[in-house]
C-alpha cells in the first residue's frame, strides 16, 4: 500500500514500509555486490578503486575471446599454436609448450577451471589485432571502457603482475553481470569443478572456487591472487529467480576468502527480498496539467515496479515523484513524464520511469480561456514579478 503526500508542483512523497539494511561487515578491502534481478546495490566498499585484479581479470580476456567466438572469429574445434612468450608464463599454467596446437574449448576450460596463464596469451595472441599480448591487452582496455568499465586498464591478459594492470571491483561485477548476460551458453563453463587436460597438470585440476560444491547456488566465475592483491573472488549464486553478483578483493588467505564469500552469498539471500510496490496499471501520483481537457494526469510505473528490500518491516522509505510541472498538453497514454526516485536507507538512491495512464488532449476554447483568466487573476492578487 502506497500513502501520498502532496509537497510541491513537481514532487511528491510516499513511504515504503522497510527496515534500513545494516551493511554486510565485510574484511575486504574493496567489495561490491550487486543484486542482478533488480540491479540494486546491495554493497559498495572502495567499489570505484583501482587495483590489481590478479586473476579475475582473466573474465576480460573469455569476455573478448566470447565476442569472437559469436562473431565467428574463433570456433570452439579450433587449433592455436603455442608461442614461446606463452610458454613462458610461470604460476598457474597448462603446460603447453611450442610444440602443442591446442582446441580452443580447451584453452577456454583451462582458463576457467585451472586459471591458465599461458592459455589467456595464446586466445591473446591469436585475437591481438597486431599478434601480441601487449596488443591485446591494449584492445582490452578500449573495450572495457566501451563496456562502461571505467576504472580498468591492462597490461596483460591473465593478471600477472604489472604496472598499470588495475581495475576495480564494480568493474568486476560489471564484466561478471555482462558475461553471464550477454553468453548464456558459454557461462555454464564456470560451474565445471574440474578439468583435466591431457594429464599434464594433475596437481592442478581443480577449481578453485570454493562455494561451487557448497549446494548454495553459486555457478561462477573467478578467483584471483597475487601478494599485490591480495586474494580475491568475482563470484555469483543463484537462488529461485533472484540472482547475486559479488567481487571481494585483498582478503589474506584461501580460508578467508571462503569464510567472506559464503557469508556474503547468504548475507544477500536471507536479508533482503523482492517486492512488488507499484503495479502499471495503478496510478502512484496525479500531475497537474497545463491547457489540457483535464486538470491532471495519472503517472503509473511504465511496468510493475518491484525491487529489493530489507525483509524485516517497521520504518518508512521516503520516495519522490519528480516531474516538471505543470506538464503541457497534449499528453499520450504511455508517456514518459517523470520519475520515481526511491531512497531506502543504507542503500543507494533508485530510480525508476513513470508515464501517462491515460491520454490528455488539448482543451477546447472554454478550457484555454478559463485557464488564461485564472492566470490573470494570479497575477493581479500576487502583483508583478519582483514587488515588494
Amino acid at each position: 500500500m502506497l500513502s501520498l503526500l502532496r509537497t510541491t508542483a513537481a514532487a511528491l512523497t510516499l513511504a515504503l514500509a522497510a527496515l534500513p539494511a545494516h551493511a554486510f561487515d565485510t574484511k575486504a578491502t574493496a567489495a561490491y555486490v550487486l543484486d542482478q534481478s533488480t540491479g540494486t546495490v546491495l554493497l559498495a566498499k572502495n567499489a570505484e578503486e583501482p587495483l590489481p585484479p590478479a586473476s579475475m581479470s582473466k573474465l576480460m580476456t573469455l569476455y573478448v575471446a566470447f565476442e569472437a567466438l559469436r562473431d565467428g572469429r574463433l570456433t570452439l574445434d579450433e587449433r592455436l599454436p603455442v608461442s614461446q612468450h606463452a610458454m613462458n608464463y610461470g604460476g598457474s599454467t597448462m603446460f603447453l609448450n611450442t610444440q602443442d596446437r591446442v582446441r580452443v574449448e580447451d584453452l577456454i576450460r583451462g582458463i576457467i577451471v585451472l586459471s591458465g596463464n599461458d592459455a589467456c596469451a595464446v586466445i591473446a595472441e591469436a585475437l591481438s589485432p597486431d599478434g601480441s599480448e601487449a596488443g591485446f591487452a591494449r584492445y582490452m582496455t578500449q573495450r572495457a571502457k566501451q563496456l562502461g568499465m571505467d576504472n580498468s586498464t591492462f597490461a596483460n591478459s591473465n593478471g600477472w603482475p604489472a604496472a598499470g594492470h588495475r581495475m576495480s571491483v564494480q568493474d568486476l561485477a560489471i564484466l561478471a553481470n555482462r558475461l553471464i548476460a550477454d553468453f548464456p551458453q558459454y557461462y555454464p563453463l564456470f560451474a565445471e569443478t574440474e578439468f583435466e587436460f591431457d594429464g599434464r597438470a594433475p596437481s592442478n585440476t581443480r577449481n578453485r572456487n570454493p562455494l561451487l560444491r557448497l549446494g548454495i547456488g553459486a555457478d561462477g566465475l573467478k578467483t584471483g591472487h597475487t601478494q599485490e592483491a591480495g586474494y580475491g573472488l568475482v563470484g555469483s549464486a543463484k537462488q529461485a529467480d533472484r540472482r547475486v553478483i559479488f567481487v571481494i578483493s585483498g582478503l589474506d588467505s584461501t580460508a578467508q576468502r571462503a569464510e567472506e564469500a559464503e557469508a556474503i552469498v547468504n548475507w544477500s539471500f536471507r536479508h533482503f527480498s523482492q517486492k512488488t510496490i507499484a503495479k502499471a496499471d495503478t496510478p502512484v501520483a496525479q500531475a497537474q496539467v497545463w491547457m489540457g481537457s483535464q486538470q491532471s494526469v495519472g503517472l503509473v510505473p511504465a511496468e510493475d515496479l518491484s525491487l529489493l528490500l530489507p525483509v524485516l518491516s517497521d520504518k518508512e522509505v521516503q520516495a519522490d515523484v519528480v516531474y516538471d510541472g505543470p506538464l503541457n498538453a497534449p499528453i499520450v497514454k504511455g508517456q514518459q513524464l517523470a520519475e520515481l526516485v526511491i531512497k531506502p536507507e543504507g542503500l543507494p538512491e533508485m530510480r525508476r520511469p513513470l508515464v501517462a495512464a491515460q491520454d490528455v488532449p488539448i482543451g477546447g476554447f472554454v478550457v484555454r480561456m478559463k485557464t488564461a483568466a485564472s492566470l490573470l487573476i494570479k497575477q493581479f492578487t500576487n502583483g508583478p514579478t519582483g514587488a515588494m
